[in-house]
């Protein structure tokens, strides 16, 4: 089955009319993405912000592929817009593929550091019974297993630590410079029997992380119930007591803190964005017992001296790594 795929480039203002328009006309599909690279940051939960500059990509079924019909659609679709003018449109046919396999192709078995490998849950070694809410039908499985088999082979090896993750709506899976440089700074420590706690924990990757590590403990918190939701998720498919990972939101662990419930810890891990790093830095510090460790991420690389400035008052030995335009920040606590 083929295709006829539109684009049209369009103001953030109307694209959601432009998106009903198309919708109406018969779209199956209608997505939007960035024009001009415009870099989007964590939103507050429940807000959904759009680049300035959007691509509007609609699909419509093969019926309307030939070019009597292609015409008539563009002609429905200027005049479902009037008064206003169309921007130019691009179309073209797009040939049927699977999806699923092309899909698939995005997500390979990832080291960081010398022993710790991010893989896909679908990928399984004989005797576990991790959960998961979706996996590859039996034969998509097989072709991402044949495709991926020299580096499973070299994640199977003796020494290596394995965390099961798949993508999901929480953010976090390891793709991203800053989880990264933050997986590779952790599997250089030593974290065995060691209580921290991972603030803004998404997925739940860089705690689950320092689980498999050696670490005793974590605290994750999150202000996106969603994120608390896929941290317990991942902690079931990596076959970890949720209460090893005990899991709140802000408010509720600051009064913890604060209460006495719960004691400074060793080390905070923060893959937020700076200046939410900037606006919590007392309690973020305050966090971590004196001698222990603070791993900050989420930074771009103009933004790592203000990040450095508002943690100085509580903390020393301040190092900075980079990668991409992302800086990992460490430092001990004074």
């Amino acid at each position: 089955m083929s295709w006829l795929e539109l684009k049209l480039r369009i103001t953030n203002k109307d694209a959601e009319a432009l998106e009903d328009l198309l919708l109406e006309l018969g779209a199956v599909s209608v997505t939007l993405t960035d024009a001009e690279d415009q870099p989007l940051f964590e939103p507050p939960p429940g807000e959904t912000p759009l680049w300035q500059q959007l691509v509007v990509t609609a699909l419509f079924d093969e019926a309307l592929t030939s070019e009597e019909s292609t015409t008539r659609l563009l002609l429905q679709l200027a005049d479902g817009w009037q008064p206003r003018a169309l921007p130019d449109i691009r179309y073209g046919i797009l040939a049927d593929k699977d999806w699923v396999r092309a899909w698939l192709d995005d997500f390979k078995p990832m080291r960081f550091g010398q022993h710790l490998w991010v893989c896909p849950s679908w990928w399984r070694t004989e005797g576990n019974t991790a959960t998961r809410e979706w996996q590859p039908d039996p034969e998509q499985a097989r072709y991402w297993t044949e495709r991926n088999q020299d580096l499973l082979d070299t994640m199977q090896q003796h020494g290596n630590t394995l965390l099961l993750l798949d993508p999901g709506l929480a953010f976090g899976t390891g793709t991203h410079p800053t989880t990264s440089l933050c997986l590779q700074w952790l599997d250089a420590q030593d974290l065995r029997g060691l209580t921290l706690v991972d603030y803004g924990c998404g997925s739940g990757i860089l705690g689950i992380a320092a689980l498999l590590l050696g670490a005793e403990r974590i605290y994750g918190i999150d202000n996106d119930p969603q994120a608390l939701i896929a941290t317990a998720d991942n902690c079931i498919k990596n076959s970890l007591a949720d209460s090893r990972f005990p899991v709140s939101m802000p408010e509720v662990f600051k009064h913890q803190l604060h209460s006495g419930a719960v004691q400074p810890v060793a080390g905070v891990m923060a893959n937020i964005l700076a200046g939410t790093l900037i606006q919590l830095a007392a309690h973020i510090a305050q966090q971590v017992q004196s001698g222990g460790w603070l791993l900050l991420s989420g930074i771009l690389h103009e933004q790592a001296d203000d990040v450095i400035a508002a943690y100085r008052p509580w903390c020393r030995n301040f190092e900075v790594s980079q990668e991409a335009d992302w800086v990992r920040v460490t430092a001990i606590r004074q």
